[in-house]
């Protein structure tokens, strides 16, 4: 996977580090260096780009103010000396927030987040839509309607899928179901918890509230599940 990748930075310094790091990473292609947010509008109008590298204080126009301006930006990974934009950045769905100055190895962290992201993304544009599947279940097959399944709760060697009007317990894995269920329906929060985003009612802290229960979000899942939720944020 090829990343077409512009770089928004007006100090130098930033940029030749940038270049640096891209050098080692064959999946990114840059397609601009800019030093500011009106060089990056002018490109943006005329080619496709995956991912952007934003600083957020540049002249004219600052990175923020820049991305409020997009109406359907990439991925934007922020690139900053403060910290005290982190919570803005997440409102408006950044990708990550890098603080300067930052290792390599953190940049590519940051790179492979926005490869799988793009990768959940084109296969969620490109997978057949189904809208249903069939589960065995106490001696009979029933389909079940995604849109009706609440989550799925992982039981050892077996799950039960809680559903609008009924439970299911099946000796499927989690691992089995999660691969069977639409990607960009579903998110897996815990080992033993994926949930339908269309049956959540609130986020707090590391909890998801869903109709008639709360389930707490697993640590090795909060950033990946935080990262979608995001990019559904207006």
């Amino acid at each position: 996977m090829i990343l077409k990748t512009l770089i928004i930075d007006d100090e130098p310094l930033a940029q030749n580090v940038l270049k640096k790091y891209v050098e080692d990473i064959k999946s990114i292609d840059i397609k601009g260096f800019c030093k500011d947010a009106l060089e990056a509008i002018e490109i943006l109008e005329k080619q496709s780009i995956d991912l952007i590298f934003l600083d957020i204080n540049m002249p004219k126009l600052s990175g923020i103010e820049f991305l409020k301006t997009i109406k359907n930006p990439p991925l934007v990974i922020l690139t900053t000396a403060y910290t005290e934009y982190a919570m803005e950045g997440y409102e408006l769905n950044v990708l990550d927030y890098l603080v300067k100055p930052f290792s390599f190895a953190r940049f590519l962290k940051a790179v492979q987040k926005a490869e799988q992201q793009l990768q959940l993304t084109q296969k969620s544009n490109t997978e057949e839509k189904t809208e249903s599947v069939f589960i065995k279940s106490n001696k009979k097959t029933y389909q079940v309607k995604f849109s009706e399944i609440i989550y799925v709760e992982g039981l050892g060697d077996y799950i039960k899928i809680h559903t609008e009007k009924s439970h299911l317990v099946t000796n499927l894995s989690m691992k089995k179901m999660e691969e069977l269920l639409p990607t960009s329906d579903f998110y897996r929060i815990h080992k033993s918890h994926i949930v339908n985003r269309m049956k959540i009612i609130a986020i707090e802290g590391n909890m998801v509230e869903l109709p008639g229960i709360k389930l707490t979000i697993g640590s090795n899942y909060r950033t990946d599940f935080f990262t979608k939720i995001s990019n559904s944020l207006i």
